[in-house]
């Protein structure tokens, strides 16, 4: 789903739970609205759900960009367009969800050069354990994880009737997250066009 109405810096919100019930929808629906409010952003969100990646089926190395099956192009083209992402995600059994870093893993020139905000949602912890996970393999492709992030501990406090409604907490930790995300687009946008 794109939103073409703003201009500027193209985001990629990655819902990152595939599992039914799942709580990362609300979380990534607010994600997207907020950025689409902040003003700086054409925002397409890439729902894993709905991609539906299967398993890594490439029988050539991500690096050569020689893919074979449709869906992999399908996702090379999403991922390829943007500047800038924001991937939300829980934490399952302190990692990421195993459809992230598949999702992550069929691609590898496509990511380069590109901030990633995170917003990682849970319990007590918010996550944090699968943030610093995400942080380490996204510096592989040659990204920048930033400083600025969300962390939602106890995040089924914020839910109600499938909407997620932040708290002010909240509110300004994405302000600060997203205005950081268009100065390093930015900034990597030169590193972006070789």
């Amino acid at each position: 789903m794109t939103d073409t109405t703003n201009a500027g810096i193209n985001l990629g919100v990655i819902i990152a739970s595939t599992r039914p019930g799942r709580v990362g929808l609300p979380v990534g629906t607010w994600v997207a609205e907020a950025a689409r409010q902040h003003g700086g952003f054409t925002v397409e969100v890439l729902d894993l759900a709905e991609i539906n990646l299967p398993f890594m089926d490439e029988a050539n190395h991500p690096r050569l960009r020689q893919y074979e099956h449709a869906h992999t192009i399908a996702w090379s083209e999403q991922v390829d367009r943007q500047d800038a992402f924001v991937i939300v995600h829980p934490e399952y059994n302190f990692a990421m969800t195993a459809p992230l870093k598949n999702a992550i893993d069929f691609l590898f020139q496509e990511w380069q050069y590109k901030p990633v905000g995170l917003v990682s949602y849970g319990g007590i912890s918010g996550g944090l354990r699968a943030a610093q996970q995400v942080k380490q393999v996204v510096t592989t492709l040659k990204m920048m994880p930033l400083p600025e992030a969300i962390t939602l501990p106890f995040v089924f406090s914020g839910i109600a009737d499938g909407v997620y409604t932040p708290n002010e907490s909240v509110e300004r930790q994405a302000e600060a997250m997203f205005a950081e995300l268009i100065r390093w687009a930015e900034a990597l946008k030169p590193l972006r066009a070789k």
